[in-house]
């Protein structure tokens, strides 16, 4: 367990991030919890609202299995009480040609943090965490759905689109979204 970074959201209290936490029961439930918070927010994270805690444990389950093959790493922000109000899971390339750079997926904060700088404070955790993780990592790659501002909010944080699909991701009958992938440098 490796602390990464601590934000300043709105208000007084600080996330603190840290890279692979011990996964207990709490984790999971909270992790169930804030990714149906975020979707029921309009948060592009694998679903179409509404949903609940029970809808994303399928998906959770896929990254702890990831984690339990050491090919999935997660980091998470927490303020009080230990609740995650923050994730990045870091998906290691295991093509010998692709060992040095890492997806970044299920990037979220909780609705009630966002607007206050703490989206920014969790892709720069994601950076350090990075370099934790190993390193020889160069570069951080994630997708976003077209259509919500997600390129500009992932370009603010040093990113920049190298790619796009479009009508890739279907959210419903007439409604398709590009699938755009960003890439973040380091080093």
């Amino acid at each position: 367990m490796n602390d990464v970074h601590t934000a300043e959201p709105r208000g007084s209290v600080r996330l603190g991030y840290v890279l692979d936490p011990p996964v207990t029961t709490e984790l999971r439930e909270g992790i169930a919890e804030l990714w149906a918070d975020v979707v029921n927010a309009g948060g592009a994270v694998g679903f179409v609202p509404p949903v609940t805690p029970e809808d994303t444990r399928p998906q959770l389950r896929k990254h702890l299995i990831g984690m339990a093959e050491g090919t999935t790493r997660l980091l998470v922000g927490t303020a009080e009480r230990g609740r995650p109000a923050a994730t990045a899971f870091f998906v290691l390339n295991t093509h010998r040609l692709m060992r040095h750079w890492v997806w970044l997926q299920t990037v979220m904060v909780h609705p009630d943090r966002q607007g206050g700088g703490a989206g920014r404070e969790l892709m720069a955790a994601a950076a350090s965490a990075a370099a934790a993780i190993d390193p020889g990592i160069t570069g951080i790659r994630l997708t976003c759905r077209g259509g919500l501002g997600l390129e500009r909010f992932y370009a603010a944080c040093g990113y920049r689109e190298v790619g796009r699909v479009p009508a890739a991701i279907k959210l419903g009958d007439g409604e398709l979204r590009d699938d755009v992938t960003m890439w973040l440098p380091l080093g």
